[in-house]
Order: structure tokens, then sequence, then C-alpha cells
């Protein structure tokens, strides 16, 4: 019966390291395509078996990244497809850098995500209609960027959505008004090329009796 457990608890541990060090592979890849000019990255050794020690890094009590905190780091380059690989991603706060390209579909993959903060940069492309499969994102900021495009429908499935900022983009189209969005006033939405909100006339007063 020991010799069993012994041999659970290594199988669990085994997986356990795989899965820090998928998630050092990750974070290596990511890391590759920045550009960072003040060295913020400087303690993310790949070499080691998990990032969990690396500065702007939050783990939680299984080894896995819960969190990623590189605002303000005047980081340039790109994202990239394998941020979709941290499972248990809660926080990917990348705001007010010069990051470009396209945002990855892959991220609609962090299912635990609350908040994706990735405004001031340098974001183009469309917003990939993937992110609708967030049903735990709270905050959703992706202002003042170069985004194109229509505002996925998906996105308005998100019940947990609190706050939403796509505004200072380059949107076209309609805005949507069902679902979480009809919490959301036109400063979510404001200085881009989308569709005036409609407008609906004033409900009829009732006639004197």
């Amino acid at each position: 019966m020991a010799t069993s457990l012994l041999c659970l608890f290594l199988a669990l541990a085994t997986l356990s390291q795989a899965s820090a060090n998928g998630e050092v592979e990750v974070l290596k890849v990511f890391k590759a395509n920045l550009v960072d000019p003040y060295n913020v990255l400087e303690s993310w050794d790949v070499t080691l078996v998990n990032p969990c020690t690396w500065f702007h890094v939050t783990c939680n009590a299984k080894n896995r990244v819960v969190r990623i905190d590189l605002g303000d780091a005047s980081l340039s380059g790109r994202l990239v497809p394998q941020l979709g690989q941290l499972r248990s991603l809660q926080y990917l706060e990348l705001f007010n850098n010069r990051i470009s390209g396209a945002i990855p579909r892959e991220i609609g993959k962090l299912k635990e995500l609350v908040s994706l903060d990735l405004y001031r940069n340098r974001l183009s492309g469309s917003i990939p209609d993937k992110l609708g499969n967030l049903q735990r994102l709270r905050f959703l900021r992706l202002n003042y960027n170069y985004l194109s495009g229509h505002i996925p429908m998906s996105l308005t499935t998100i019940t947990t959505l609190q706050v939403l900022d796509l505004s200072n983009n380059k949107l076209t189209g309609p805005i949507p008004v069902n679902g979480s969005f009809s919490l959301f006033t036109p400063i979510s939405f404001a200085n881009n090329s989308l569709d005036p909100l409609p407008t609906f006339p004033p409900s009829p007063s009732p006639s004197p009796s």
C-alpha cells in the first residue's frame, strides 16, 4: 500500500514538474518575441524548473502561472500564440507598452482569465472571436490600439464582464447592445468608426384620466 502511495506521489510530482517546465517554455518563446530595453525580464531564467521565482510572474500553490504583470515596461514586439497554453492564467497585464501585431486567437483558450489588459499598445487586426470563450472574464481593456473590424458578437455572451473599454481604435460596424453589452455606455466605444448606437423615442406619457 505504501509503495503504491509513493508511486502515486512521484507520478503527480513528475506531472506537476512537467507542467511547470511547459510553462517555462511558453514564457521563453514569449520573451524571445519581445524587445526589452530596460531588462525588466532579466530574472526570467529559462533554465529553472518553473517560473515562479521570476519577477512579474505569480504562481499558485501548484506552481502554475496565474499572473503576468508587465504593464508600463517599455516592451515592444509581439504576442505569441503559445500564451494560450498557460491554462491557469487569470491576469494578463501588458498595458502601456509598444507591443504590436495581432491579438492571438489562442488567448481564447485561457478559460480561467479574469483580466485582459492590453490597452495603450500598438496592436492591430481584428478582435478575435475566440475571446468570447473567456466566460470568467471581468475586465477587458483594449483601448488605445489600432484594432479594426467589427466587435465580435461572442463578447456579449460573457456574463461576468464588468469593465469594457474598446475606445480609441479603428473599429467599424454596429455596436452590440445585447447580453452583457447592455450594461455599457458609449464611452466604452468612443473614438472609433462604429455605427451610432440606436436611439429610441421616449415612451408616451400616460393620458390623464
